[in-house]
């Protein structure tokens, strides 16, 4: 792909965030462990939903953004370079992930939901969540080569990309799970170092963004 540039990379930065904990896998992760991992399945297949989404809305802001004038682009940089800088200080600093709380109540709470409901509420937990539309914004026009010929086609691409990668591992967490109730120590040091690594990577991309300069018209 011409119009893409560091695929190896997108592909990386991608696999390394969906790894670390954050509400999408604690859906996720909750889901499985009061329903099963069918349940936890069905509920990163409407987190994945939920962010198609912001990818086709984002990639009109692409093509927006690149006939703007120098200006806009100028705003929109710093504030998608503040926000990836904030997402890898975050997990620089974070603390290891704490065990789920599971309460008979809630357990049987989620037992008794249909799973159609468990797909809908992971849908709308990122398809209403502006936070992943400005990540898309922030970290995906990085990765598309300065002068692409058509900019929003390369985004939607590297954003099906991008969900297509982080399916299996949402899928993975949910069948992890099932069984990884009494090793949650083992899961939870793992995951401290899965956000530091990610954490790393996401500050350099808020630097590289600070530092691009608006396209030439």
């Amino acid at each position: 792909m011409a119009d893409v540039q560091n695929l190896g990379l997108f592909i990386l930065a991608g696999w390394l965030l969906n790894l670390t904990p954050g509400p999408d896998v604690l859906y996720i992760v909750s889901s499985a462990l009061r329903s099963g991992a069918k349940a936890g399945m069905v509920a990163a297949l409407g987190i994945t939903a939920g962010c198609f989404v912001h990818i086709f809305a984002a990639a009109l802001g692409v093509s927006a953004l690149m006939a703007a004038s120098s200006t806009a682009f100028t705003v929109l940089k710093w504030v998608g370079a503040a926000y990836l800088l904030y997402v890898g200080l975050k997990l620089l600093f974070s603390r290891s992930t704490e065990p789920v709380e599971l309460t008979a109540e809630k357990s049987m709470q989620i037992r008794g939901m249909a799973l159609r409901k468990i797909f809908f509420k992971g849908f709308f937990t990122n398809a209403l969540n502006p936070k992943v539309a400005l990540f898309f914004l922030a970290f995906v026009p990085q990765f598309i080569a300065s002068g692409a010929a058509q900019p929003a086609l390369t985004f939607v691409l590297l954003g099906v990309l991008f969900n297509v990668n982080a399916l299996p591992i949402n899928v993975g967490y949910a069948v992890l799970a099932a069984w990884a109730t009494r090793r949650l120590g083992a899961v939870q040091r793992a995951m401290y170092w899965l956000d530091r690594v990610a954490g790393a990577m996401f500050v350099g991309f808020g630097a590289k963004l600070a530092l691009t300069a608006a396209p030439q018209p």
